[in-house]
């Protein structure tokens, strides 16, 4: 009995130890997916021919992201500025000198549930990951 008990906690760690790595790097890559779209967005958005991110520019953005096998309804986008401008609208284009920030969160999903099976408690279900990122505006009216 101690042997099967034994060989059944020694598959579980064998199986952590070897699935760990896999899944801790895709929800590094997700990461850096996620802050390479911020990046990207706010280079454009905040350019002197924009000076907003509006809903096309983040309807592209789902669609890239779900390229890379995100789900488009679980992103979720929030563009504020630095004058509490909205950011969003072509009709008011953020004038230069003031920032955009945007932030772009996505669930962890049960990338997590692995770590269950040697004792360690996972982040919650509704728990997001997130990038960010803010850029000075260089839209000139």
């Amino acid at each position: 009995m101690k042997q099967i008990l034994v060989f059944i906690l020694f598959v579980s760690m064998l199986c952590w130890f070897m699935f760990a790595p896999v899944y801790k790097h895709v929800i590094i890559t997700r990461q850096a997916v996620l802050q390479k779209e911020v990046d990207y967005l706010l280079e454009v958005g905040a350019s002197g021919a924009y000076g907003y991110i509006d809903a096309r520019m983040i309807g592209q953005s789902r669609l890239r992201l779900a390229e890379r096998g995100f789900v488009g309804a679980d992103l979720n986008y929030i563009v504020t500025t630095t004058h509490g401008r909205g950011g969003t609208r072509a009709a008011e284009p953020v004038p230069r000198g003031e920032g955009i920030r945007l932030m772009i969160t996505y669930p962890y999903g049960g990338l997590f549930a692995i770590d269950r099976l040697v004792g360690v408690i996972p982040p919650d279900d509704g728990s997001l990951m997130a990038a960010v990122g803010m850029k000075m505006s260089e839209y000139v009216p």
